[in-house]
């Protein structure tokens, strides 16, 4: 069977990436994987964390626990890769004792070098690049809260960061129209929006937040200063008129959601009567990480398509009541 690795949703096309969505709805309605997909039991995840997280963390190692495997957590100064062993040899080695590697790390470079050498799949779970099992989870989120996301408009305000990178790679895959808002010195890569262009995405790119809200069905946004950003007054000075605040969010459709990948700095990039008032999807957000990551994972270890797994995922009638899931998120 050929290597899946889950590198960066630009990697995978639209099939591929619905069936995987599909799959995290299937997972979280019935609360298990399908028998089909042929899943071996006591599969093993190794995670190599050069990064700081929470929620990427937990979810997997869940996520793994339910599938009925287990993780391995490292760190590089629990590996020999703190003492100079390269990362192909490390990567050829935890190749011959696990199923799977999930590498959050700053190089996207060192992501790629690791998929090159492994011989196991290799999921991102985080790069200065890219952050492809957040967006894929944002889109689960807006799928199951707004119905279908293809023709949809998503707004993007404040840094051109990993999760913005996904997110125009979303667009090119899944249809959406995407508006970014942001300082000038932080917008997109030209190359990364040339890409996008030539994938016949409908993106648009400026600098105010008020037209890049307006009529949007969602509105996303994530923290100034990400881990290993330097200039943080810089950065701050430059972001806070891209605020998401109440002025914003009127701007977008009646209906519209909040999302933001967490963690979040009240009264920095958003608001507190945002991000903690009624139109805020952030906690179905973060729970559907671990969904999506069982369906990742599932894919990556299936020795059997996906096909139709998903296929009981009523995506045209999937459209719910935020205050709903909402409740129900109150009481975990």
């Amino acid at each position: 069977m050929a290597l899946k690795h889950f590198l960066d949703i630009d990697a995978l096309d639209e099939k591929t990436l619905r069936a995987i969505i599909d799959l995290a709805a299937t997972i979280k309605r019935k609360g298990r994987v399908p028998k089909s997909l042929g899943l071996r039991a006591g599969a093993v995840l190794a995670m190599i964390f050069e990064k700081p997280s929470t929620r990427t963390r937990v979810s997997f190692e869940v996520a793994m626990h339910q599938l009925g495997g287990q993780s391995v957590v490292l760190s590089p100064q629990d590996m020999q890769l703190g003492r100079g062993e390269t990362l192909a040899d490390t990567a050829r080695a935890l190749s011959r004792y696990v199923d799977a590697i999930m590498l959050r790390t700053g190089p996207h470079a060192t992501l790629t070098e690791l998929a090159a050498n492994a011989t196991v799949p290799v999921i991102n779970g985080l790069t200065c690049q890219s952050h492809p099992c957040q967006v894929m989870a944002d889109v689960m989120t807006f799928e199951e809260l707004k119905g279908p996301i293809q023709g949809r408009t998503i707004a993007w305000i404040g840094d051109a960061n990993n999760v913005a990178t996904s997110w125009v790679h979303a667009a090119a895959r899944f249809g959406c129209k995407l508006r970014i808002a942001s300082p000038r010195e932080f917008a997109p890569a030209p190359a990364l929006l040339a890409w996008a262009k030539k994938e016949g995405a409908d993106i648009k790119v400026g600098e105010d937040p008020l037209a890049a809200a307006r009529g949007a069905d969602c509105v996303v946004t994530d923290v100034w200063v990400s881990m290993g950003d330097g200039d943080e007054k810089k950065r701050i000075a430059a972001f806070r008129p891209f605020q998401v605040d109440g002025a914003v969010m009127a701007q977008a459709a009646k209906e519209a959601i909040f999302m933001h990948c967490l963690p979040a700095h009240r009264g920095d990039e958003v608001t507190a009567d945002v991000i903690d008032g009624p139109q805020s999807a952030v906690w179905d957000e973060a729970e559907n990480r671990l969904h999506v990551q069982k369906a990742i994972l599932a894919w990556c270890l299936s020795p059997a398509s996906l096909g139709s797994e998903g296929a009981g995922t009523k995506r045209k009638g999937a459209k719910r009541r935020l205050g709903s899931a909402k409740a129900r998120g109150a009481k975990r």
